[in-house]
């Protein structure tokens, strides 16, 4: 039988969509290259109010667009909204963030009894980690590796704790072997993904974050290890020392701040404050002067007034931050944030988000701009032979366009950076 995954929403989604079409393949399926379709699996997403009607639209348009296939529904969207899935569009398979392993078993069980199966836990808090297995997951000459699942935050903001259940590490082992696969495959850069990348470890004993990617640094043939994204609190001394000395972990750290106002961070129940937080910006910077530090921002959160939004605004420039992800808060049903008062009129959030894009452009441009005519290395991930040219990118995450297509995807090359050359966010 013929099979086609659907990924919304993250990259984590589009690692656990790779790694169940790796165990359909296992299981004698074969994935469909065209319209010849017996299985539709849609892994939803739910982060914001937005990515759940997206969710209900491709679910509606995968059913009408393969009448005859079998619908398996699956992920956050699912996970909190079974009943509407199952009342309002029916498919024929509903799991949540749970029980995808079992996704080809279930789909045996449907071709038997032609029954609609519902297999969603009540309580995501008691979740194991899920093993799906080995993928590869990738972009070019770049794979995406899950370390983790869930987290334990709670942010009054955030669904997914409710929706992705407890911080839970994958087994070290897995990890390690599935990295060691990925590079046996010819990947040059390996990125570690999950909910809450930095929480890895907390659960177990006899490991850390910064262990695992030591461990991961020293794996022969490895290129290139990035991390996806880290909270301040846990960019710890030993973290920081790999950044600094090992070639291999990119100089480069994504670490959410959300708010620069000290007020804003309190309803969110962010669990820092702005002097612990710039001190290990700084901190970091001392060690690795060339390092880009990135950052998500949400704007329009409850109450956030003109005040506290300048006080981001400025923090955000006295953090030496080299580019933002903006983020309008979206109210999800469900969290505290939801039930706060003073929500914010759509249209200062779209004034407020365009007012700090504007500056991450700006802020990105002096960035790059440091780096004109200095020599960097970049690694090749795509070949243009129409264009006589080649797509890459450097440690830092400059993306960047030589004319030259003789080079091969996963070579390492050493250029002069010229601002021709560098292709914008």
């Amino acid at each position: 039988m013929n099979f086609k995954v659907c990924s919304l929403g993250c990259k984590v989604n589009s690692y656990e969509c790779s790694a169940l079409s790796s165990l359909l393949l296992s299981k004698g399926y074969s994935e469909s290259k065209n319209d010849d379709c017996d299985i539709i699996i849609i892994n939803t997403c739910s982060v914001t109010a937005t990515a759940d009607q997206k969710s209900r639209q491709h679910i509606r348009k995968m059913m009408k667009n393969y009448p005859h296939a079998i619908c398996v529904v699956m992920g956050c969207y699912s996970q909190g909204n079974v009943d509407y899935i199952c009342e309002k569009i029916n498919p024929h398979i509903v799991v949540g963030t749970s029980h995808r392993h079992e996704i080809p078993e279930l789909i045996e069980e449907y071709l038997t009894d032609k029954k609609p199966i519902v297999k969603v836990d009540s309580n995501p808090r008691n979740f194991k980690y899920e093993e799906l297995g080995v993928t590869s997951f990738s972009e070019n000459v770049r794979a995406y590796l899950k370390i983790q699942d869930g987290c334990d935050n709670f942010c009054t903001y955030c669904l997914i704790p409710y929706r992705r259940g407890k911080m839970r590490s994958r087994a070290k082992e897995n990890i390690i072997s599935e990295a060691k696969y990925l590079i046996s495959q010819g990947y040059q850069e390996i990125v570690l993904t999950g909910i809450h990348v930095g929480g890895y470890g907390q659960d177990l004993d006899d490991t850390s974050f910064s262990d695992l990617v030591d461990t991961l640094c020293h794996l022969e043939g490895l290129n290139s290890l990035r991390i996806s994204s880290i909270e301040e609190s846990e960019i710890d001394e030993h973290l920081i020392e790999l950044v600094t000395s090992n070639n291999v972990l990119a100089k480069h750290l994504h670490i959410p701040l959300q708010s620069g106002s000290e007020t804003v961070l309190k309803r969110m129940n962010r669990k820092y404050d702005k002097a612990q937080f710039i001190a290990k910006l700084k901190h970091i910077r001392e060690l690795c002067p060339d390092i880009a530090l990135t950052t998500d921002v949400i704007v329009g959160f409850p109450g956030e007034s003109e005040e506290e939004f300048k006080e981001t605004f400025d923090f955000i420039k006295e953090c030496g931050f080299n580019m933002l992800h903006v983020f309008p808060f979206s109210a999800r049903e469900g969290t505290a944030a939801f039930l706060m008062k003073n929500q914010i009129d759509p249209s200062v959030k779209k004034e407020r988000a365009r007012i700090l894009i504007e500056l991450s452009n700006k802020l990105w441009n002096e960035y790059v701009n440091k780096f004109i005519d200095r020599y960097v290395e970049v690694l090749i991930e795509e070949s243009l032979p129409n264009e006589n040219a080649s797509l890459c990118h450097t440690t830092n995450y400059i993306n960047v366009k030589i004319a030259n297509n003789m080079y091969k995807p996963g070579q390492k090359v050493l250029i002069k950076l010229q601002k021709s050359m560098i292709i914008s966010k």
